[in-house]
């Protein structure tokens, strides 16, 4: 199962509608969240995950709508004593923040927290289905995106196989090796399969446009970014280190993106229509403008044509 479950979609100020920020990220074994913000903890009630479900915690920086939910999640974890070790991963600059949110309030910490700060540009964690990326954003405080990249491989054709008289455990010797002896000559991987693309999964918060934006969005099956504000407020935007939806959607198309999801607008705009109407400027792909509580699916994998 690979989809994305949105908990918040607010910036600075939660409304009536939206709460602060939360994303849960499932991708095979892992369940990753993101920027837990005040709240949180409640939002996950409402939605198809658990705190005993999470493997992974990532905060992308320590402004209060990114990390206020962090306490609660972290005694949560404790509450429903989860029995498997779940890593976080910040900004090393802010691991005063960190310290001072994952003892915010007297419990009892029955969780196994592996604690994994950020301190360096390009920093990749190997994970189960992938690698974790993190570039440097530009934003007033140290601020992390992520990217989550699965490796290349090759989807097997059970017609070339079959031509090859080639089945059972012997499939699974020639992906290993990449070659197999059959009747006396040799067959390799390549042609008996087509390549499979590994599928990419971006997530970018609080930034002003820098080429960091462009290397975790570059090709990516689902990008997740913020829109605080629209064009209209574009000096704002710069001024402060946030995106426009305009910005948001030409980098979609600049850098390939197949599904395209907004979040993180600002208060001042009740109408969501505008940021569709402004991302639709500049991306005709696949577009969701983020609601809480939704699910939005990590699309299909791409095929390519075997050779």
């Amino acid at each position: 199962m690979r989809e994305l479950v949105v908990l918040g979609t607010a910036s600075q100020t939660p409304t009536r509608t939206r709460n602060h920020n939360g994303y849960v990220l499932r991708w095979d074994d892992e369940v990753i969240l993101f920027d837990p913000g005040e709240g949180s903890q409640r939002q996950l009630l409402y939605s198809t995950v658990t705190a005993t479900d999470l493997t992974r915690i990532c905060v992308t920086h320590f402004h209060g709508d990114h990390c206020l939910g962090l306490p609660g999640t972290i005694q949560r974890l404790s509450l429903d004593r989860v029995p498997h070790p779940v890593a976080v991963h910040f900004p090393a600059g802010g691991t005063d923040y960190f310290n001072r949110l994952r003892h915010a309030s007297s419990f009892h910490e029955t969780a196994e927290l592996d604690v994994a700060p950020i301190d360096a540009d390009g920093q990749q964690v190997a994970i189960r289905g992938g690698t974790l990326e993190a570039r440097r954003l530009r934003h007033p405080v140290e601020t992390y995106g992520y990217r989550l990249i699965e490796p290349d491989g090759h989807r097997m054709l059970p017609e070339r196989l079959s031509a090859h008289g080639i089945a059972g455990p012997a499939i699974g010797e020639l992906l290993r090796v990449g070659h197999l002896d059959v009747a006396g000559h040799r067959v390799t991987r390549e042609q008996v399969s087509a390549p499979r693309p590994g599928q990419r999964f971006a997530f970018v918060m609080d930034t002003g446009l820098c080429d960091a934006v462009y290397a975790l969005a570059d090709n990516a099956d689902l990008l997740v970014i913020e829109a605080t504000f629209l064009a209209s407020e574009s000096a704002l935007a710069a001024e402060v280190g946030h995106l426009t939806a305009g910005q948001a959607a030409q980098v979609a198309t600049e850098c390939g993106v197949r599904r395209l999801v907004l979040t993180h607008f600002s208060q001042r705009y009740p109408d969501l229509s505008r940021f569709v109407a402004e991302a639709r400027e500049h991306f005709a792909g696949d577009l969701v403008v983020a609601e809480d509580l939704t699910t939005v699916q990590v699309p299909p994998r791409r095929v390519l044509s075997a050779r």
